[in-house]
C-alpha cells in the first residue's frame, strides 16, 4: 500500500502513457474504417442504376425509306406553280383565286355589235329648180350621243351638193323617179348608191358586251374610249373589232380579249 501511495504519480502517468499508446496504435484502425466507411458512402451516392433504354420505334422511318425507293414523279411547274409562283386575290366573298382569275385575263365578251353608217333616200320633191332629195343621213358610230340621229340633207344635183358626209355624183333614172343616188363619201372617197328599198350602210365601229364573272358584273353596249374597272383598277376600251376587244391599262400596257360567239 506504502508502495502505491509513493509511486501513484508514476503509476497514473504510466497508465496515461499506456493509454495514448493504445490511442496512437489504434489511429490507423480508425483511419482506415473511417475511409472505408467514406468510401462505401461515395459508392452510394455516385453508383446510380442505369436502366437500359427501350429499342426505338424505326416503323415510320424504315416506311419513308421505302418510299423513297419508289419515289413517284412529282411536277414542281405548272400548274402547282412550286418554283413559279403566282399571285393570289381574295374575292369579296373572302375565297382565294389565283391572281390570273381576276382583272381584264378573267373578262369575257359576250357580244360585238356593228355600228354603220346608213344613207337613205327618205323623199324626192320637184321644185322649179329641179329635183330634191332628201337623203337620210345616221351615224351610229359617232362619239358624241346628239351625233347619231338620223338627220336630213337636202341635195341635188344643179349644183350638186357636197356636205360634211358626202358630194352628190349621179342620179339615174328619171329624176321624179330616181332608180339609184350616186354620191361620193368625204373621208374614204368611196362611192355609195342608195335606192328606195335598199339604202347604204357601212361599218363605221362597233359596241361591244363584256362579262366579269369574279365581281359579278356585265357591261352592254360599250364603245371605244369606255372605261372598266376591273379589281379596284380602271382600263380604257381602246379599240374594237369584229373579234376582240382592246383594253389599255394605266400603265399603258394593252390586254386583248377575244370573242369567241356561240354557235
Amino acid at each position: 500500500m506504502d508502495f502505491l501511495k509513493k509511486n501513484y504519480e508514476k503509476i497514473l502517468l504510466g497508465v496515461v502513457l499506456l493509454g495514448l499508446a493504445v490511442a496512437v496504435g489504434s489511429l490507423p484502425i480508425k483511419i482506415n474504417s473511417e475511409k472505408a466507411d467514406l468510401e462505401q458512402k461515395k459508392l452510394t451516392v455516385t453508383s446510380v442504376h442505369v436502366v437500359p433504354l427501350p429499342s426505338l420505334d424505326m416503323t415510320l422511318p424504315d416506311a419513308a425509306l421505302q418510299r423513297m425507293a419508289s419515289a413517284p414523279a412529282i411536277d414542281f411547274g405548272k400548274p402547282n406553280k412550286l418554283f413559279n409562283p403566282m399571285a393570289w386575290q381574295e374575292t369579296p366573298d373572302h375565297h382565294l383565286i389565283p391572281g390570273s382569275s381576276v382583272g381584264p385575263s378573267a373578262a369575257s365578251v359576250t357580244n360585238i355589235t356593228p355600228l354603220y353608217l346608213k344613207l337613205t333616200l327618205d323623199a324626192v320633191n320637184l321644185v322649179e329648180a329641179g329635183a330634191k332629195y332628201t337623203i337620210g343621213i345616221e351615224k351610229e358610230g359617232a362619239l358624241v350621243a346628239s351625233a347619231r340621229v338620223k338627220k336630213g340633207a337636202y341635195c341635188s344635183l344643179n349644183p350638186p351638193t357636197k356636205n360634211d358626209t358626202f358630194t352628190m355624183l349621179e342620179v339615174k333614172g328619171k329624176p321624179e323617179e330616181p332608180s339609184q343616188i350616186v354620191v361620193e363619201l368625204n373621208d374614204t372617197g368611196e362611192k355609195a348608191v342608195i335606192t328606195k328599198d335598199e339604202p347604204y350602210k357601212r361599218i363605221d365601229g362597233y359596241t361591244a358586251s363584256l362579262r366579269y364573272d369574279p365581281e359579278k358584273r356585265v357591261w352592254d353596249k360599250r364603245r371605244v374610249g369606255s372605261i372598266l374597272s376591273f379589281n379596284n383598277e380602271d382600263y380604257k376600251i381602246v379599240s374594237i373589232n369584229s373579234n376582240e376587244v382592246i383594253l389599255s391599262a394605266p400603265n399603258q400596257k394593252k390586254w386583248t380579249i377575244k370573242y369567241n360567239p356561240v354557235p
